[in-house]
Formats: structure tokens, C-alpha cells, sequence
């Protein structure tokens, strides 16, 4: 019999999930992939459970027997509303600020900034939790053969073990076309009782059902600071069984009674439309999702939503050996990462790490947060906010070189819309034209410094990001981009044409009032003119924003002034350790934290290229004996940074065991989620970047292939890099040598191709390959 246009698609869609899950069903215990993390038991915390996302909804997966447990979040559930936290009395202070601080009196400058300066109120809004999704599986008695995992390549999170004489199986995925998190519950025949129910920290979250196979959940968000709540949100549960019954049971539960299969979607929503507008009607929104969702089934939810993944992350594969130690479980490899050879787990960590970026940073959703989209707080640490003196933008370091240019979306529309309350800041606060953001940014995109002047009242955040406006561009060499966002960055540039002072003691221009992030400088406080770190970000800017005026033939007389204003900016300088200095004065030698997890005068370095060991080898020699003199132990982010810069020096073992400390358990929860501690998901990002950093640089023109090998990746390979100036990368290499490289090139033009010191300078055609071996390196220049 001739199948009908439904059941064609039926069958299509459960063949495609079929394949999906192959390996992962039927009772088998699926053998270890290079791509899966894995357990023998289920989760007893956050930190073991498993992160699923779409870039707007995320849940955390503990993968429980009798009690299943799915923490749920929305990427715009954060507390307050819109609000504007400039301090009324900062402009008029300013002059007396900078004043104090030209004059050395550091503590009375801090004091007056304090008063008059900083924001009101003081603090920025948190992200939040949203609630939990709750199932019951009464009367499963004795089970054996407990698997969990996370499938990187499906995207799919899978709990499996015997029980009721069968086997019980249960998949979830975050769907970014569906805008639901669907659940998947099988068991023996008839075998299937479940009771599903939804709870929120949030205060005042109310749950009812919805006829006879629906929850709802709605609420308000909280206050902060002083802040009241201004957001509405709901969450919608659908339920579907296969056989069994049906009941709603006190009004708050849904009751599932001999089911062979049940499948469950949720919804997600709030009325956040934009920084400015809360007008959105989630009850609506979570009802359109779920009757689509529910329309299309779970089959081919799965499968669509798994196929759109695989469009990112199979971009990219790496290989850097494999030893015995890749079998076990994930949580006992992490244990055992420093006693072990372990090869896999860095290729498994950089892999983790792109996938939840996709996970957590899609276009039409929020940029990273501190934890990426998984948050089970009402106060997490730091609010898990955009921490942009280095956190924000470490999130999307592996970005563009992992093949994930997409996932920069969220990003850049965030700097969009701190450009908007930037403006404002800088006018009220500065008198000056453009915009500027701080150390912090929240979902409102206050843009004010917080947290108090020794920490906040650093105006480089904005002009950081716009680096990565730069950095888009270089990788995709997209000219419509380039000129969506060259007023961005003009407009950064253009603040600090207004506000960059003339230090009376050396003639260099400098920012003041500033700071090196989050260092006491030992001489009163932390406030200081031009730091190290401010001097290495502005000339990025300037010379980043000069350079796309220049692609774009526009704004000469801005070229002019910022070219200007570049060459009078205050040099690097050495210090009497041999170190490069961390302000304009040596005071390194006496702060008060000499091993301090912030690296801030490093920028130059890395991300920055302004210091290398081939053009600049003082500076270099003098960023080393900085890392020298911090150590190599720190939080989480600082070590992955470490990692980068060891690297980007050149120094492939160095890197290797700062690596090394990063996958050990004190630095990687079992779930691999980045140790601050607590969890902040820059590590995880920091570490895969730093991994890539040591297999390729590519800078301008230049490639360096192999800079960094360690001896612990003496063979592998990587394909699907991406470089700078539009082109893909394939490599193999054995003995710690490049075999073969093929550059993959979108555009046409010439690089340098630097292999084992020696370099090669080749020509590339727009769409055709170029295979590199040893032997072309032959009659290559010295590099």
C-alpha cells in the first residue's frame, strides 16, 4: 500500500532519529566516542549534570532513575527591568578625579570616585534560574546497566538501564527551530508510569493545568538592587503518551499510567523583547511553540534539530592520539588526568567546549553569559553577568578559528545595543561624543562602571569588544558586515578621541581615571592613568577602525585624528624585574598580589598580536618573565589565558602543563564544565581556544603551522580550522612534524606559510586547495 505525504514523513523522521540514536538503544551500552562524555550513575549535583541548549532555552540533564531531574532556563529571565544607572553627579566630579590621580593621591581619588561616579544603584542585574522540570517514575524497582551521555555530534543527552525486565531509555534535546526542549521516554511495553510536575525559585510562580496534557507555569521575575521586576514569563509542558492513560492530577501534576512511550515538550518564554521593551506575551508564545512542536512529534523534532547542529559541529575534527585511558567514563578520566596519558581528553575538551557554544549562543539569542545559558540561582555568582574586562570576550575566542562564525551573532548585537546605552553614558557621564561601556554589562545594557571604583571604573570594555567586530571581518573578510558595524567602532574610537588625557609627567596620552582590571597597584587603590592594558586595547581600536575605514573609503578626517592620537599613546615599557610593566609606573614589583589571576598587561600578546617573539623579542622576553612571576595556578579563565599566552610565546610544553592543570579535577567538574570555581564557562572556552592556539597562528598574512606542538601530541590532525583572511585549514602531523596541509582559501592572495622555522610564501586562488608537504619547505627562507 502506497504510503500517504504524513506517513512518508513519519517514516522519514523516525528513520532519521533512528540513525541518530544508533548505538545508543535496543540494550546495547554504546562503545566510547571520540565526541560523547559519559557515566556510569547518574548526577547527585549541578555540576555532574549535562548542558543541553538552542541559544535561547537551556536545561541541565541529571540523568535520574527514579526521579528525573531537567533544571530549566530562558535566556532573557534576568532580574529588574529597564533602567539607567548613570550617577548625576559624575561629569561635574571628573576633573577632580583625574586630578587626584595625575597627582598621585590615589586613595582621595578613589574616595571621591566612589562617591560621585559609580552608578546607581551600585550593582547590575542577575541572570536566573527558571525553574525545574520534575519526573516521577513510580515502582521501577531494581535496575541494572545504568548508561549516561552526552552525544556532542547529535546533540542529544541519553539516559539507559534495565528494569521491569526491559529497557528504559530516555533522550532530550534543546530544538532551535521548535523553540522547545523535547523529551523522550521509553519503556517495556506497558511498562511506562511517570509524573511530571514544574517548581520555580522564582516568587510567586504559579502552576495549573491546561486541559488534560498540559502545565503552565507563569511569573514575574525579581528585583535587584533596588531594581523591581518587570518581566512576565511562562513555561508550557506538553505530554503525549503512547497507550497508557492520561490524568491531571491536583490541578499541578500530570499523571502517566502504562504508557510504552511518552513524549514530553516544553516551552519557554518571557516579555523581554529588548533592553527597552518588556511588552512581550510569553503565555502566547509558549502556546505557539508548543502547538507546532506538538504537530511535528519527537521523531522529527530530534532529527531536524540534530541535523542543524551537525551543520556547525562537524565543521571541525581533531585527533590528538588516543590511549586506554579513552575508554573509561568522563568523570574518572578527569580524576585521573594528571597520572595518566590522556591525549583524548584535550581533543574531547575543545570539542565540549564548540559544542556549547552552539549550545548557548545562536543568532536571535543572548551572548554567552558567565555560564554560558545554565544557571540554577536566583544570585549566582556574579550574577552571571557579561563580564567584559575579559570573560565576555574569552567566551568567543575559539569562535572563528574553531569554524563557529555564526555563533558570534549574539555578540554582536549585544555590542550593538550597549552602543545605544553607551551613548548615553558617555555624554552624561564624560561630556563626550561616541559611547563607552565598563567591566560589567547586563541584559538592560547598563553600561555605567559598578561594583565600586576599584574594580569598575574602567572604560576600555567597549572598545574591547569591538575588537571582535574587527576579528569577524579578518576571518570572514565580509565586506556588508564591515560596514554594518564600522560605526560601532568609530563610535568607540571616538570617545576616546574626547576623553584621552595628556599625562604632565611623560606628554604620552593616556585614560584617566582607569585601571588594570581588578589589581590593587599598592599605592592607595587601583585607580591609575593608562594602564598597560588600556594602551594595548586602544591601539587595536584605532588601528582596527582605521584600518575599515580604509576597506571602506570613508571618514578621512577620523582617520587623521585617531592615527594621531595612536602615535602619541603610551608605550609598553620593562620594569626593573624584567617584566613588562602592568602600569606607567613600575609598581609591579610592590602590589600587593603578585600572583594575581588577572593577566591584564598580557593583552599585547594574546588576544592582541602587538607583542610577538618574531617582531617584537624584548617585549616578548619581557611578557614571559611577567608569566614567570605570576605562576601558572589560578582560577579557571586565568589558567586557560596562561595557556594562550605560553603559546602565542611559542613555548608548546610550558602550555601543555599549564593545560594539564586545567583538565585536572580542581579546575573541571565532572561534567567537564570549566571549575572557576564556582563554574564560569570561560574556561571551558579560554582552554579549547588556547588548544587551537597551539596548532596554528595566523596573523595578517602569516601562518604559522605547529608553533606550539607539545611532545604529548607527537601525531594527530585537525581539519576545518579556519584563518584569518577568509580560509580553511586541514593538517596532519607525526613526530611532532607537519606531514600535510591543505589550505582551503575563499579568496585570493598571497600568504606566508611558516612550518618547523621555515617559511614559505605562496599564492591562493579563491576555491581551490593547496596541498603543502615537508618537501615545499625545502627551499624555504629561515622564519
Amino acid at each position: 500500500m502506497a504510503l500517504n505525504r504524513r506517513q512518508t514523513l513519519k517514516a522519514t523522521a523516525a528513520g532519521a532519529l533512528a540513525t541518530t540514536l544508533a548505538g545508543t538503544t535496543r540494550g546495547a551500552t554504546p562503545a566510547p566516542s571520540a565526541t560523547t562524555l559519559w557515566y556510569r550513575q547518574p548526577a547527585d549535583t549541578w555540576t555532574e549534570a549535562l548542558p543541553i541548549g538552542n541559544g535561547v532555552l537551556g536545561a541541565m540533564v541529571f540523568g535520574g532513575i527514579g526521579h528525573e531531574r531537567l533544571q530549566l532556563n530562558e535566556g532573557t529571565l534576568w532580574a529588574g527591568q529597564p533602567y539607567d544607572p548613570v550617577n548625576p553627579d559624575a561629569k561635574a566630579a571628573l576633573p577632580q578625579v583625574r586630578a587626584l590621580i595625575f597627582a598621585g593621591k590615589f586613595a582621595e581619588a578613589e574616595r571621591l570616585a566612589n562617591a560621585k561616579l559609580m552608578a546607581r544603584p551600585l550593582r547590575q542585574m542577575p541572570y536566573q534560574a527558571l525553574g525545574d522540570l520534575l519526573l516521577d517514575f513510580p515502582g521501577l524497582g531494581e535496575t541494572t546497566g545504568y548508561h549516561r551521555q552526552l552525544d556532542l555530534d547529535s546533540a542529544i543527552a541519553t539516559t539507559q538501564f534495565t528494569a521491569q525486565g526491559g529497557q528504559h531509555e530516555r533522550h532530550v534535546i534543546a530544538s532551535p527551530g521548535d523553540r522547545v526542549i523535547a523529551v523522550r521516554l521509553t519503556a517495556p511495553r506497558g511498562g511506562l508510569d511517570v509524573d511530571i510536575r514544574l517548581s520555580s525559585p522564582q516568587l510567586g510562580a504559579i502552576t495549573r493545568a491546561i486541559g488534560t496534557a498540559q502545565l503552565l507555569m507563569t511569573g514575574t521575575n525579581g528585583a535587584a538592587d533596588g531594581i523591581a521586576g518587570g518581566l512576565t514569563f511562562a513555561a508550557r509542558v506538553s505530554v503525549q503518551a503512547d497507550g497508557g492513560r492520561v490524568t491531571v492530577r491536583d490541578d499541578a501534576a500530570i499523571e502517566v499510567r502504562g504508557a510504552d512511550a511518552v513524549t514530553v515538550l516544553v516551552a519557554m518564554a518571557t516579555s523581554y523583547r529588548r533592553f527597552d521593551d518588556v511588552s512581550g506575551k510569553p503565555e502566547l508564545l509558549t502556546a505557539d511553540a508548543i502547538a507546532r512542536a506538538t504537530r511535528r512529534g519527537f521523531a522529527r523534532i530530534a532529527a531536524d534539530a540534530t541535523a542543524r547542529h551537525r551543520t556547525l559541529f562537524r565543521r571541525m575534527t581533531i585527533d590528538l592520539g588516543r590511549s586506554a585511558a579513552a575508554s573509561e567514563p568522563t568523570d574518572r578520566r578527569i580524576a585521573a588526568s594528571q597520572s595518566t596519558d590522556d591525549p583524548a581528553l584535550a581533543a574531547l575538551y575543545l570539542q565540549y567546549a564548540r559544542y556549547l557554544l552552539i549550545s548557548c549562543s545562536q543568532p536571535g539569542g543572548q551572548a554567552a553569559t558567565l555560564q554560558g545559558l545554565w544557571n540554577d540561582s536566583l544570585k549566582p555568582p556574579w550574577g552571571s553577568k557579561y563580564t567584559i574586562n575579559i570573560n565576555t570576550q574569552m567566551n568567543y575566542w575559539p569562535a572563528h578559528p574553531a569554524n563557529l562564525a555564526e555563533c558570534i551573532a549574539p555578540l554582536v548585537q549585544l555590542v550593538r545595543e550597549i552602543a545605544e546605552t553607551g551613548e548615553r553614558t558617555a555624554r552624561e557621564m564624560y561630556g563626550a561624543r561616541g559611547w563607552v561601556a565598563h567591566h560589567n554589562v547586563d541584559l538592560w545594557r547598563a553600561t555605567a562602571p559598578i561594583d565600586g571604583a576599584q574594580y569598575g571604573l574602567w572604560p576600555s570594555g567597549g572598545a574591547w569588544l569591538c575588537t571582535h567586530l574587527w576579528e569577524h571581518y579578518d576571518y570572514t573578510r565580509d565586506l556588508e558586515f564591515l560596514r554594518s558595524v564600522y560605526p560601532l567602532m568609530a563610535g568607540a574610537a571616538r570617545f576616546f578621541l574626547d576623553t584621552l588625557q595628556r599625562d604632565p609627567n611623560t606628554g604620552f596620552l593616556v585614560t584617566n581615571p582607569s585601571l588594570s582590571p581588578e589589581n590593587p597597584h599598592g599605592h592607595g587603590g587601583s585607580l591609575a592613568a593608562g594602564p598597560t592594558m588600556d594602551m594595548g586595547i586602544l591601539r587595536d581600536l584605532f588601528d582596527q577602525t582605521i584600518a575599515a575605514a580604509g576597506v571602506l573609503h570613508v571618514d578621512q578626517a577620523l582617520i587623521i585624528e585617531m592615527q594621531a592620537a595612536r602615535d602619541r599613546l603610551a608605550p609598553y615599557r620593562i620594569g626593573a624585574q624584567g617584566q613588562l610593566q602592568e602600569w606607567q609606573d613600575d609598581w609591579d614589583g610592590g602590589a600587593p598580589e603578585q600572583h594575581h589571576r588577572h593577566v591584564s598587561h598580557l593583552y599585547g600578546v594574546y588576544p592582541s598580536n602587538q607583542i610577538s617573539v618574531e617582531r617584537t623579542p624584548a617585549l616578548a622576553e619581557a611578557a614571559k618573565r611577567t608569566l614567570e612571576i605570576r605562576g601558572d595556578m589560578a582560577t579557571g579563565w586565568a589558567i586557560a589565558w596562561r595557556i594562550n599566552l605560553w603559546a602565542r610565546l611559542r613555548d608548546g610544553e610550558r602550555a601543555h602543563k599549564i593545560l594539564k592543570l586545567l583538565l585536572a579535577p580542581e579546575r573541571t567538574y565532572p561534567n567537564m564544565f570549566d571549575a572557576h570555581p564556582p563554574f564560569q564557562i570561560d574556561g571551558n572556552f579560554g582552554g579549547a581556544a588556547a588548544i587551537l592556539e597551539m596548532l596554528v597562528h595566523s596573523y595578517a598574512d602569516t601562518v604559522h603551522l605547529l608553533p606550539a606542538l607539545p611532545r604529548d601530541y607527537p601525531t594527530g590532525s585537525v581539519t576545518g580550522l579556519r584563518l584569518r583572511g577568509a580560509c580553511g585549514l586541514d593538517m596532519w602531523w607525526s613526530a611532532g612534524r607537519l606531514d600535510r596541509a591543505v589550505l582551503r582559501p575563499d579568496r585570493d592572495g598571497a600568504r606566508t606559510i611558516l612550518s618547523n622555522g621555515v617559511a614559505r610564501r605562496v599564492t591562493l586562488s579563491a576555491g581551490r586547495s593547496l596541498n603543502l608537504t615537508p618537501s615545499d619547505f625545502a627551499g624555504g627562507s629561515s622564519g
